[in-house]
């Protein structure tokens, strides 16, 4: 199983990040955190730190219907919660920005709660649907 599910798409960064919270929006989600890992890593290690990664945003993404049934199933996965939505700077240039979304299969599968398999791949096809709309 893929740790992530995995889209690409062009232009400038700042406008990738925002198409992806419309994505995630069109399919139920919000985005409850963003870091931004290149900012972070200079202002806490200094030297220009983050500056090899380029850009990196981690957006903590929420579906509040499916966050409630996941947890009322098994309480500890908010250990696993929110859904992480990645964007980083591809290889090919700054063109290129990667959306890499936490494959949420995982938490029905490292928990092995039968009640969250069905949860996990309706989250998962959502986020899907929200990667393609890229």
């Amino acid at each position: 199983m893929d740790i992530a599910l995995v889209a690409t798409t062009r232009g400038p960064f700042g406008e990738a990040a925002a198409r992806t919270r419309e994505a995630l929006a069109d399919q139920g989600f919000g985005v409850l955190t963003e870091i931004d890992i290149r900012s972070t890593l200079n202002a806490k290690l200094g030297d220009g730190a983050g500056e090899e990664l380029g850009d990196y945003l981690i957006m903590g993404a929420c579906n509040p219907q499916f966050a409630q049934q996941a947890l009322k199933a098994l309480p500890q996965i908010g250990v696993l919660l929110p859904c992480n939505v990645v964007l980083r700077t591809g290889r090919d240039g700054d063109s290129v920005v990667v959306v890499e979304a936490m494959n949420p299969n995982l938490m029905a599968e490292v928990t092995d709660e039968p009640a969250l398999v069905d949860i996990a791949a309706e989250v998962g096809r959502r986020l899907q649907a929200a990667l393609d709309s890229l």
